[in-house]
């Protein structure tokens, strides 16, 4: 019995030390990030300065690569398929929980098919106008568009998007008849915004400072109940004079399920360190976000959550792909 006792002890302390050099060997050659969206947009800023970050904390290097298309779900999926060994990971957006109540047929399950390692940031969305526009704020929009139906377009980064959403939230709390118009990317959204192809969009805060303060496009309002500080001039949906309409966006780093819990708490680690660091709390807040790390657990009950809240609003507002 001693013996056997013995043995296991003996197992169980090899399986602990397995697991420590496993975490400490990790990463020995680079990491794939996988960004669902196309280069330039939102998720992609971010994604590069996290990525860079990481490279020189963890001695190897986090390589950004961008697989967009089908409302992030291509790239997401695949990070779903990859060997669950730490080098693919995937930074997904507020999208990942609004797909499944767009798509019929998901290839894989937001929830069950990965393994969380951390919330990232949390960002307003901002309502903007070309300045050709004879709109100077929320109101005179909603009464243009009501004026002629479906002849001001709103730009997304493409069918069941963050961006989709909040415009569609917009056009049920508010009457206004705004077309969608999706695109393969937040970036090719902006330029043709620029460019006075669309009239408006609902688009991140990178978009809207490389933007706004030249006059290229106008900002009429941001998302959330709070203004900010990168445009403080800005107000919010609320006080623009649609009530109660509230919404952000977060971002996420995830990992196959079954990714080794070593793995996931190593990276956790690390992105707490990185994202309290001085200069990546200035290179966030000059992208227009604001770091919110979590734990795994708590960014995975946040998920189900916001899964059932979008799913809600998608029910009530009846949007659905174009």
């Amino acid at each position: 019995m001693k013996a056997l006792l013995n043995s296991v002890a003996l197992a169980c302390a090899l399986s602990l030390a397995s697991g420590a050099v496993l975490a400490q060997a990790y990463p020995n050659r680079p990491v794939k990030l996988i960004v669902p969206f196309a280069p330039g947009g939102f998720t992609d800023v971010v994604a590069r300065i996290l990525g860079q970050k990481l490279s020189v904390a963890m001695g190897q290097q986090f390589v950004v690569e961008n697989k967009a298309g089908a409302g992030s779900t291509i790239g997401t999926d695949f990070v779903a398929k990859a060997a669950p060994d730490g080098y693919t990971l995937v930074m997904v957006s507020t999208t990942h929980v609004i797909s499944p109540s767009i798509y019929k047929n998901m290839p894989y399950d937001p929830i069950k098919s990965f393994t969380v390692i951390s919330k990232l940031v949390d960002s307003p969305y901002v309502l903007l106008v070309n300045p050709k526009l004879q709109a100077r704020n929320v109101q005179e929009l909603v009464a243009l568009a009501k004026a002629a139906p479906e002849t001001i377009h709103y730009a997304s980064s493409g069918n069941g998007s963050s961006q989709h959403l909040m415009g569609g939230l917009f056009v049920s709390m508010t009457g206004a008849p705004l077309k969608h118009v999706p695109y393969r990317g937040s970036g090719s959204a902006a330029t043709d915004l620029v460019a006075g192809v669309v009239e408006s969009s609902f688009a991140g805060v990178p978009n809207a400072l490389s933007q706004v303060p030249q006059g290229r496009l106008r900002a009429l309002a941001v998302t959330t109940a709070k203004r900010i500080p990168q445009l403080p001039d800005v107000p919010t949906m609320q006080e623009a004079g649609v009530p109660g309409y509230e919404a952000s966006v977060w971002l996420a780093l995830l990992a196959p399920a079954g990714t080794p819990r070593d793995i996931v708490v190593r990276l956790n680690s690390e992105i707490a360190k990185v994202m309290s660091a001085p200069e990546t709390k200035k290179a966030l807040y000059d992208a227009g976000v604001e770091p919110t790390p979590s734990t795994p657990e708590a960014m995975a009950d946040y998920m189900v959550k916001d899964m059932e809240r979008w799913a809600k609003v998608i029910r009530d507002t009846g949007i659905k792909l174009e």
